[in-house]
């Protein structure tokens, strides 16, 4: 049998990064948290986490992380039920989970499509952003219960459901695409590559996509502003600071940007990935998930 206590720091110390972090959340002293780990890992027969600067879990933490979560919300939807499913009675508790997924898609189709499930169910958000070639990893690591992915094949132990597709296009405010074409009209992509790219971060790879499929190009060197804020990063397409990739679902209503090569779209296809086994909660989750993708996004080619 685990020890319920020693999960818990194990978990508390991921969630927090660090064994300081976790023993305040936990209202405990640093020794008991590590003694709590120390004595998991003895049980055990293997070490679950990497000391150093950032603290992370190994591949047997990762598992046995999961399975915390698991028991966490299991643990949950069984004392909601046996109150008569109060979790939709006001002053009910709140349950907590944690999803990935890029920025693109958490303000233009996520949140709206998921808003009436978590405030109808006392459902709390923890919304983990990275690129969504990279959120698989969150997942892998037991840090999430569900991603937005691009990863096709479903992980160990989990099931991945297409969710739609997300259509880039390259755009620039209307000097700076006027900059870039020849006396003729049309677009030179060595002009192009003259302004800088506005990127929103480093894993982001959507203009050398654009690049390669629309130009042949593998990697070109180019100058790069970087916006790691999807505010920021539009703005500052719309300020003539250069070029970017945007989702099709943010150029509505939006004069300052103007698409550099006109039709050509860059697609990316996302992925729904969670547990094969969820608690009711996460299953209500992917369900909105799912439903709002659907509303939203084109469906993925058969």
């Amino acid at each position: 049998m685990l020890d319920a206590r020693q999960l818990e720091a194990l978990a508390a110390v991921v969630e927090h990064r660090g064994f300081g972090p976790a023993a305040q959340a936990l209202n405990l002293t640093l020794a008991a948290v590590s003694l709590r780990i120390k004595s998991l890992e003895e049980h055990l027969g293997q070490r679950l986490l990497v000391r150093g600067k950032a603290v992370r879990a190994t591949a047997a933490g990762q598992a046995l992380l999961a399975h915390v979560k698991q028991l966490q919300m299991m643990e949950a939807d069984l004392l909601a039920g046996l109150q008569g499913g109060a979790e939709s009675r006001a002053g009910a508790a709140w349950q907590s989970l944690s999803v990935a997924t890029n920025a693109d898609s958490v303000a233009s189709w996520f949140l709206p499509g998921v808003a009436s499930v978590l405030q109808k169910h006392r459902l709390l958000l923890d919304v983990m952003i990275d690129d969504q070639d990279h959120t698989h990893d969150l997942l892998r690591s037991g840090e999430v219960i569900g991603c937005v992915t691009t990863l096709t094949e479903p992980m160990r132990g989990c099931v991945a459901e297409p969710l739609g597709v997300m259509r880039y296009r390259c755009v620039a405010a209307p000097e700076v695409v006027q900059r870039c074409r020849t006396p003729r009209g049309a677009v030179s992509p060595h002009k192009l590559l003259a302004h800088p790219a506005i990127i929103f971060n480093r894993k982001d790879a959507l203009q050398d996509a654009f690049l390669r499929q629309h130009f042949g190009l593998k990697q070109p060197a180019y100058p790069r502003h970087y916006a790691p804020a999807v505010d920021a990063f539009e703005r500052a397409i719309e300020l003539g600071l250069g070029w970017g990739m945007v989702p099709e679902q943010h150029l509505k209503d939006r004069p300052g940007m103007q698409e550099v090569l006109p039709g050509a779209t860059v697609d990316v296809t996302l992925y729904w990935q969670h547990w094969a086994r969820e608690p009711l909660s996460a299953q209500r989750l992917t369900q909105a998930v799912k439903a709002a993708a659907h509303a939203a996004l084109p469906p993925v080619a058969a």
